[in-house]
């Protein structure tokens, strides 16, 4: 039973993956771009998320689908000053939080949203000492945005709003390619 829900879930992600990018078949400004010449088939981004949770939580309904299509350079720009108004509505008492970043700083962060990698350094989401350095499969992503938001300047402040109570993966990871856990 657990094989075909496993399995159920595995197709449904993959589904929802390919799902993200779909092909348009007319570009409306060139008339010779079809299906038929593959080298002129456009694609149209559908969703976006660098960083779990974000535009779940700071984009506002009405905005998703201007968000996704959004190349982050212009995100920043575009998105701060709403995902500042949601932070602050999240948590009214927020000053800054374990990185030292007040709301706009912080919120300026957020909203491009793009998983920025260190090229000579950890590779971590955090780990007590580096910060958004990338992602491991193992770092508990929504943890950290929850200290993040809601831990204040010592990750201690609102501490029932801190986690989200979740564990270690149910399996361990494994160690070599394709270092997804194996299924039950």
């Amino acid at each position: 039973m657990k094989s075909i829900f496993n399995k159920m879930l595995l197709a449904t992600v993959v589904s929802f993956s390919i799902m993200g990018i779909s092909s348009c078949e007319k570009d409306d400004d060139n008339d010779d771009t079809t299906t038929t010449n593959p080298t002129k088939i456009l694609f149209a981004q559908e969703d976006q998320m660098g960083r779990p949770a974000i535009n779940t939580v700071f984009v506002d309904a009405n905005q998703k689908d201007n968000f996704n299509v959004t190349i982050p350079s212009e995100q920043g720009a575009m998105f701060q000053s709403a995902f500042e108004a949601r932070l602050l509505a999240l948590n009214a008492g927020y000053t800054t939080n374990l990185l030292t970043l007040d709301a706009n700083t912080f919120t300026s962060v957020l909203a491009t949203d793009v998983l920025t990698v260190s090229l000579d350094g950890p590779t971590t989401f955090y780990d007590g000492t580096n910060v958004l350095t990338g992602r491991k499969l193992d770092d508990d992503v929504v943890d950290v945005e929850f200290i993040l938001v809601f831990g204040g300047p010592m990750a201690s402040d609102n501490p029932g709003l801190t986690s989200d109570n979740v564990g270690m993966n149910d399996k361990p990871f494994l160690s070599t390619f394709p270092y997804l856990a194996a299924p039950f």
